[in-house]
């Protein structure tokens, strides 16, 4: 083969390769969605033909990774302030979007009864209390201001232990690591016939509400298909999956 020729076809293959590895959609989710990011993959892909890739973590660990340069497209967020930090701080192109609204139980795999969980958390019956890192975690915050608004919070800490994500969490609770936990309402849909979990949501008045923040990150900027992808999780579509794992829509 002319030398000229093969030099020419190698580098065509090495740009064709970096253009495809480039349209990638590298999608950064929030630890609480890890179930529900399976099913909105599967329905995207089947809708447009496009696959992403998902890296699931604690909201708080996502933005520093995304602050060091990881090459992420579209992040996930369990709350706003973390996609308004990366908005400021010029590492999006767009303002964040609030995509859905949490929705934050308290669960156990034993029937212990939530007429009254304030007191039954301060019961030598519970011996652990799940909760995500507040610092890092937005469902981890929201829990420790419901133990706190509820007079509670400095009655339990010692029996507190704490995931690094809400999957950590998750994990504690459906185990038995855990008595009781405080989680994301869509470990009931995940968990399904696979563990027996009892619950009761919180009331959403005992907490802020848990505003669940996307934004479209510079590394997408000439990636037209992470655009679609961000289109598809404000769609009809999307946020009927939303609910259907307890997530709550504006």
């Amino acid at each position: 083969m002319n030398k000229k020729l093969l030099i020419f076809l190698t580098v065509t293959a090495v740009f064709l390769h970096n253009s495809l590895f480039a349209q990638n959609i590298r999608v950064a989710a929030a630890a609480n969605l890890q179930s529900v990011i399976e099913v909105l993959q599967k329905d995207f892909k089947q809708k447009t033909g496009i696959t992403i890739e998902p890296v699931i973590g604690s909201s708080g660990k996502l933005v520093a990774q995304i602050s060091n340069g990881a090459p992420f497209d579209v992040f996930l967020s369990a709350d706003m302030r973390f996609p308004e930090t990366l908005f400021k701080t010029g590492f999006a192109v767009k303002k964040p979007v609030v995509y859905a609204t949490g929705s934050l139980i308290i669960c156990s795999s034993q029937n212990i009864g939530f007429n009254n969980w304030e007191r039954t958390l301060m019961t030598a019956r519970v011996k652990k209390i799940a909760i995500a890192n507040p610092a890092i975690a937005p469902y981890g915050k929201a829990a420790q201001d419901v133990l706190q608004r509820k007079g509670v919070l400095d009655n339990v800490k010692n029996k507190i232990v704490y995931g690094e994500s809400i999957s950590q969490v998750n994990t504690y609770i459906t185990t038995g690591v855990a008595d009781i936990g405080f989680t994301t309402q869509a470990l009931i849909k995940d968990a399904g016939s696979k563990a027996q979990l009892y619950y009761q949501i919180i009331d959403p008045k005992d907490y802020a509400p848990i505003l669940q923040g996307m934004i479209l990150l510079k590394h997408a900027a000439n990636n037209p298909k992470a655009e679609k992808f961000y289109q598809y999780i404000l769609s009809p579509a999307a946020k009927k999956i939303f609910m259907e794992y307890g997530y709550r829509l504006q």
